[in-house]
C-alpha cells in the first residue's frame, strides 16, 4: 500500500512543478515526473508476490502468473512518452531561437 502512496506522491511532485514553473524545460521536466509515476502505478497493478512469468504451460497454476498487460501498456506509454518530449522539446528550442527565452511570461508578453 506505502508504495501506492509514494507514486501519486511521486505525481503530485511533477504537478506541482508543472504549475509552479515558468520554465518551459522545467514544465517538461514536471511532465516527466507525472508520465514515471504513471508507469510504476501500471506496472504496480500487475506485480503479484511469488508469482511467476505469463509462461503457461501444463499444470501450472494460473493464479500465481503475472499479468503481461500492465507491462505492455507501459512500454506502448514509455514510446508514445518519448516521442511526445521530442516534440515539446524541439518546440521549446525553436522558442528560444524566436524569443531568447524559456520563460513563458516573458514569451506572453512579446506576442509576436
Amino acid at each position: 500500500m506505502i508504495v501506492y502512496i509514494l507514486c501519486f506522491i511521486l505525481f503530485l511532485v511533477g504537478l506541482f512543478g508543472l504549475l509552479t514553473n515558468r520554465n518551459i524545460i522545467k514544465i517538461v521536466i514536471g511532465l516527466s515526473f507525472m508520465e514515471f509515476s504513471i508507469y510504476l502505478f501500471l506496472i504496480l497493478i500487475g506485480y503479484i508476490d511469488n508469482a511467476q512469468a505469463p509462461i503457461v504451460v501444463k499444470g501450472t497454476d494460473l493464479h500465481k502468473v503475472v499479468d503481461p498487460l500492465p507491462q505492455a501498456m507501459v512500454l506502448t506509454a514509455i514510446v508514445i512518452g518519448l516521442a511526445t518530449k521530442a516534440m515539446l522539446l524541439s518546440t521549446a528550442i525553436k522558442i528560444y531561437k524566436k524569443f531568447r527565452s524559456f520563460d513563458i511570461r516573458k514569451i506572453r508578453s512579446l506576442k509576436g
